[in-house]
């Protein structure tokens, strides 16, 4: 099968550079005939995703900052104004304080867990509400969780928290959306070393475990991610909402 998204617009948040899953899942989306929209924060990364995604069909590039209502708003204008119905939606956004990922979970201080909160689980819902009434036939708002949102995973800490109330929001949220004809769902990814991951101390130590651990014994692949993500974009996806796919090589399975 091919052009499994022909005459769709997509919206793809959270691009940071090459080695973003959110790049992988813009390719993919390309590749299968979506017309993209993609988001930056600040105008320095938007020469980057610029750059990046010269070789797509790319509608619009615009700004957008999940902590300002505004340029929430300005993006459903934008959206609008585009003139044609938006089908899918890609959430690819999370943050937290460098010093709350490097100490104790009980030492996280409450501004930095309201931060977590605020760019990684809540920016989920104001992404929602800014998208769903384009979506006027139907489609699928797609978020990226992580293992550590059930599991304690060393020095994951806060964003496990958060990763835990993405994955509470995104059923809510599809409960709320159905209706609609909307499909709301988490791809859980295994490990893949990205600037986010990075940011987690001693983290890509894992890449070196889940080869040996996992039951298909291999590291995630971005592409594996971007695929599942076309899967639950495209008409082959239609009956699945409010669900989380685990794209890790099974490693959700091992007890350690």
């Amino acid at each position: 099968m091919s052009n499994l998204l022909e005459g769709k617009l997509a919206l793809v948040t959270g691009i940071a550079n090459r080695w973003s899953l959110a790049f992988a899942v813009a390719q993919a989306f390309a590749r299968e005939g979506a017309t993209l929209v993609l988001t930056y924060l600040g105008e320095r990364q938007k020469g980057a995703i610029e750059d990046l995604s010269k070789e797509m069909n790319v509608a619009a590039i615009l700004p957008c900052d999940v902590t300002k209502d505004e340029e929430l708003a300005a993006l459903t204008e934008s959206l609008r104004a585009l003139g044609r119905p938006l089908h899918a939606v890609l959430h690819s956004l999370a943050f937290a304080n460098r010093e709350d990922l490097s100490r104790p979970f009980v030492e996280t201080s409450r501004s930095g867990f309201l931060l977590a909160q605020d760019v990684s689980a809540y920016s989920l819902v104001a992404i929602a509400r800014a998208t769903a009434p384009l979506m006027t036939e139907g489609g699928a708002l797609l978020t990226l969780t992580y293992l550590g949102a059930t599991r304690v995973m060393p020095n994951y800490n806060v964003m496990g928290v958060a990763k835990a109330s993405l994955e509470a929001a995104m059923r809510y949220l599809a409960s709320d959306l159905g209706p609609q004809k909307i499909r709301v769902n988490a791809i859980s990814a295994g490990p893949v070393k990205t600037a986010s991951m990075r940011a987690v101390k001693d983290a890509t130590s894992i890449l070196d475990v889940v080869p040996q651990r996992a039951p298909l014994r291999h590291n995630t692949d971005p592409s594996e991610v971007a695929d599942a993500a076309v899967f639950l974009a495209s008409d082959l996806g239609r009956g699945v909402t409010a669900n989380i796919l685990f794209v890790d090589a099974g490693m959700q399975v091992m007890a350690y």
